[in-house]
């Protein structure tokens, strides 16, 4: 009898990664080499690591994705508590913070008067507001790092007076220190350093992985790695309703079909090998899994997932136009 198949997503492609583009035609010599192919495209170091490099941490907006990258970070070591900042009006959301450190003033401004990076994660639509308040307190010394969906590098800075700006897609899974994090600098006048580069990526190691990306594959990323955790969400209930209607318990459908989906990622990112490869391999002549996935391919499995992400980047774009 063959292993029980574990989902396989369909394959992905990597994206063509710039380093530093520069959208409003300035000239960045490494950018120029990234996209010439003399400097090499990667993921980012994986794994955070205590720093030496102490600065000061704001964060304008106290919500669960703050939260998540301020514990990522403090639990790391990349920074301590205390040079971790916020400001919220509940008391609810202050006590969180304050449970693993992180120093809560009074207002937006204080925060940005004290810290040397400023993350920006409000609600899109609550963006341009914000940022308008505080662009009397903001200045080229401070860099203002954005992971507001759908606003663009041009936008932060006509919105802040900002030169000095990079935006990063985070998703859901920050929570469990598995974030798909992608990044984009502003390359116009007093643009990002390296140095704010590096200290981007130290933040966002915390909480998973790091890639560096043109902003024109930022809705694309938004349609993949942004919406994705829903998908595989639905995945995963799909296949311990499966698994219930083959006449398992509920309890342990669910529990088979989770573990399954995070072994076969696993598979994928730890082997090197491409998903069809893996899929081949659990796959035997006129046995049970090639049964399986020939119901899937009747289904359009492949076309319906990638129609998802076409869908939901198409939707990205609307909005930021809006």
């Amino acid at each position: 009898m063959e292993p029980f198949a574990a989902l396989i997503l369909p394959p992905a492609h990597p994206l063509n990664i710039h380093f530093r583009p520069p959208p409003l035609g300035q000239h960045c010599p490494l950018a120029e080499e990234r996209a010439s192919g003399s400097v090499e495209s990667s993921c980012l170091s994986e794994m955070a690591v205590p720093s030496t490099d102490i600065f000061k941490l704001g964060f304008i907006g106290a919500g669960n994705m703050a939260e998540s990258i301020a514990r990522g970070v403090a639990k790391s070591g990349v920074l301590p508590p205390p040079s971790i900042r916020t400001a919220h009006r509940r008391p609810e959301r202050r006590l969180v913070f304050e449970s693993f450190g992180v120093r809560i003033l009074e207002t937006n401004s204080q925060v940005v008067d004290e810290s040397d990076i400023i993350v920006l994660s409000v609600k899109p639509q609550a963006a341009k507001q914000v940022l308008s308040d505080l662009k009397p307190f903001l200045s080229d010394e401070k860099l203002l790092v954005s992971i507001a969906a759908g606003i663009k590098l041009r936008d932060l800075q006509d919105w802040s007076g900002q030169r000095r700006i990079i935006r990063v897609m985070p998703n859901t899974p920050s929570a469990v220190g598995q974030a798909a994090s992608v990044f984009s600098v502003m390359c116009a006048g007093e643009m990002a350093t390296e140095k704010d580069e590096e200290r981007v990526a130290s933040l966002f190691r915390a909480i998973g992985k790091v890639w560096t990306a043109d902003e024109k594959y930022f809705d694309a990323v938004t349609g993949l790695s942004g919406s994705g955790p829903a998908y595989v969400y639905l995945a995963i209930e799909a296949l311990a309703d499966g698994g219930v209607a083959a006449g398992l318990p509920r309890d342990l459908a669910l529990s088979l079909a989770s573990q399954t989906v995070l072994g076969a990622a696993t598979m994928v990112n730890q082997t090197g090998k491409h998903p069809g490869q893996l899929k081949d391999a659990v796959t035997s002549p006129a046995g049970t899994t090639i049964a399986g996935i020939h119901e899937l391919e009747k289904g359009a499995y492949r076309a319906t997932l990638m129609n998802a992400v076409v869908a939901a980047t198409k939707r990205c774009r609307e909005l930021s136009q809006s």
